[in-house]
């Protein structure tokens, strides 16, 4: 397991039970201590839940919050939902392209930046909003998101 400790992988492993349905948890936790679900802990979170590997990569694939490759340091998802588009959504995702450099679903070379689009953010009223990692920012125009993003580490 090239970048991943063993022995911190075994430390997430042992918060759980040998069950499957800590699967889910387990993988939370795996992508909490490295920013993504490196491919080569899928064996052992598959010996460790009592399933096999393909079920696994099944769960990972199927859910949009893991992800198997790194992340950048700034994940910024941009809602591209109803009311989000009717008030400038499109602007803002423009605008991030533009300040960040890359497409949606790309991760910037320097790992600064990884960008993304959702269906739905759930905050309409404060629509256009776009989420930085876990922070919401709302009623955004190209100007505020130009500013938000080019004042991130």
């Amino acid at each position: 397991m090239s970048d991943v400790n063993v022995d911190e992988l075994n430390e997430i492993l042992g918060r759980f039970d040998h069950d499957r349905k800590n699967l889910i948890p387990v993988l939370q936790a795996i992508q909490d201590t490295y920013g993504y679900i490196p491919p080569q802990t899928i064996v052992s979170v598959a010996s460790h839940t009592g399933i096999y590997p393909s079920e696994v990569t099944g769960v990972i694939t199927f859910y949009a919050q893991f992800c198997t490759v790194p992340k950048g340091r700034n994940i910024v998802r941009v809602c591209r939902g109803t009311a989000c588009h009717v008030r400038g959504g499109r602007a803002v995702l423009k605008t991030a392209v533009k300040v960040t450099g890359i497409e949606e679903g790309e991760t910037s070379e320097d790992m600064r930046f990884s960008l993304e689009t959702v269906a739905c953010l759930g905050a309409c009223a404060l629509s256009p909003v776009m989420v930085v990692n876990k922070t919401y920012y709302g009623k955004l125009n190209p100007t505020r998101t130009e500013g938000l993003l080019k004042n991130l580490p």
